[in-house]
């Protein structure tokens, strides 16, 4: 594309085809609950309808949603009271005699899920841009904002206690 982009709604269309699953998939780890991401997908798409004309690229794109998205999804943390999580050893408690491999995966995940909600804000932003977006830490630290050695420290202490909590919580998955 040269110049800027133009919006219509055909354009709009395909660039929510096209970009939805990576906007809602990343509202979803920043935020940990499907129907904050949801709004949070909204809202990023609706901006993008908006301001879409100032676009200049596909890259721009994709760069201005994540950007946008990660706001959205911060936002809608700090504004969401903090509900009590579910202890790990209620999840540890349930049965797991069934040796369904499929049932297993889905548990192991979604106790990482889990682990990644627990993170500090900024230190599961950065490692849900850097793992599952694949972003470069300077990638991060230009969508962001922020210092290199921010992003750089927030991935390093975001790992750090994914795997001290996973240590504890994950013991029995561990061979």
């Amino acid at each position: 594309m040269s110049g800027l982009m133009a919006m219509d709604g055909t354009e709009f269309r395909r660039l929510v085809e096209t970009h939805q699953r990576m906007v809602f998939s990343l509202a979803l780890r920043v935020t940990g609950e499907s129907g904050v991401a949801e709004e949070v997908a909204q809202d990023a798409f609706l901006a993008l309808f908006r301001s879409g004309e100032r676009l200049e690229s596909e890259d721009h794109v994709r760069f201005w949603l994540r950007r946008v998205t990660v706001h959205r999804a911060t936002d809608a943390l700090r504004r969401r009271s903090r509900q009590p999580e579910a202890a790990a050893e209620e999840w540890m408690e349930e049965d797991h005699a069934e040796e369904n491999s499929a049932a297993l995966n889905a548990a192991i995940v979604a106790l990482l899920e889990e682990l990644l909600r627990g993170l500090p804000e900024a230190m599961r932003v950065a490692v849900v841009l850097r793992y599952q977006e694949e972003m470069s830490p300077p990638e991060i630290a230009a969508l962001l904002g922020q210092p290199l050695a921010t992003v750089k420290s927030n991935l390093q202490r975001g790992l750090q206690m994914l795997r001290r909590k996973a240590a504890v919580t994950m013991k029995e998955y561990v061979r």
